[in-house]
């Protein structure tokens, strides 16, 4: 599609419903596109899938004059992720502008995708000033998925949340616009078109929100605010939580512990599932890119 650098390699992801089948029957189908796990059968693959961000890459794939990646995920490990942030991976590449292909009439996974939306939302004015731009919001938004990703910092462009927002504004402003529009403490300004916000940054106001953030991020900003061996309840120590001054910065840090461990495990599971000679070159792409980028903002 002539949307796209024809250098950049497109990444899809597959939701299924029994990742077995369909890595029985994509490896009749496209053998070559799998390392060599493919010599372990579909039933080893689909545990190795479940293994980190419960998703199982084939990169450097040649598709069309093109060269894809692409992920198989199974659609209950994708909702667990929408709606808990248990891994944030394919959850944090939903709180941006992606194209759909094709959608099952699936109503948990529907009200999955838009409660991801919500919580990207929640955390983002957490970590905001009182008032902001929308440009300022789009950017928190897309660098939830980065935080804690160690990639960040070996191989991956830094100015890559800039990339991702500035050309892209119009499509996050579709995505989030029905979310912006519910929201009270947001007031589209039409004449001006632009959104204003004020974020309530009273204890009240923010212990609304810790409350409404996903469960797995809950319980990372409760440790690390709850000394071990204190058995207090979760909404006990938001409150606590609510009332700091670092609470946007606990906020941070407990996505970034999220982020950390599962892109940890997933780029380790990327040298089984890519196989060591795509794994040399797909890092090598990364490398080239980040020196790219730094030259770009030096020269």
């Amino acid at each position: 599609s002539s949307c796209y650098p024809q250098t950049n390699m497109l990444d899809f992801v597959f939701a299924v419903d029994d990742a077995v089948t369909w890595h029985m029957t994509n490896l009749v189908k496209n053998r070559s596109h799998y390392s060599f796990l493919k010599f372990f059968g579909p039933k080893k693959i689909s545990t190795i899938q479940r293994y980190g961000a419960g998703i199982y890459y084939n990169t450097l794939v040649p598709c069309n004059d093109r060269v894809i990646k692409y992920g198989v995920i199974s659609t209950d490990a994708l909702i667990e992720d929408l709606f808990h942030w248990k891994t944030l991976y394919v959850a944090g590449r939903l709180q941006k502008p992606v194209k759909i292909l094709a959608q099952n009439e699936n109503s948990r996974l529907q009200a999955a995708l838009v409660s991801n939306l919500k919580s990207a939302v929640t955390a983002a004015f957490l970590m905001l000033p009182e008032s902001f731009s929308e440009e300022d919001l789009y950017m928190q938004i897309a660098g939830l998925s980065y935080s804690g990703d160690f990639r960040m910092i070996i191989g991956e462009d830094k100015s890559k949340v800039q990339n991702i927002v500035k050309p892209n504004v119009a499509h996050f402003q579709k995505l989030y616009s029905s979310i912006l529009q519910d929201c009270p403490q947001v007031v589209y300004k039409h004449q001006l078109g632009r959104l204003e916000a004020s974020i309530d940054k009273s204890p009240e106001g923010q212990f609304t929100q810790l409350m409404a953030l996903p469960k797995t991020l809950q319980q990372k900003i409760t440790a690390l605010v709850n000394p071990p061996g204190k058995n207090r309840d979760v909404e006990e120590i938001l409150l606590q939580v609510a009332h700091d001054p670092d609470c946007g910065f606990l906020v941070h840090q407990g996505i970034s512990g999220i982020v950390r461990s599962s892109s940890l495990v997933q780029s380790a599971k990327t040298i089984l599932t890519a196989g060591a000679r795509k794994s040399v070159t797909y890092s090598l792409k990364k490398l080239y890119k980040m020196t790219k980028g730094g030259l770009k903002k030096t020269s």
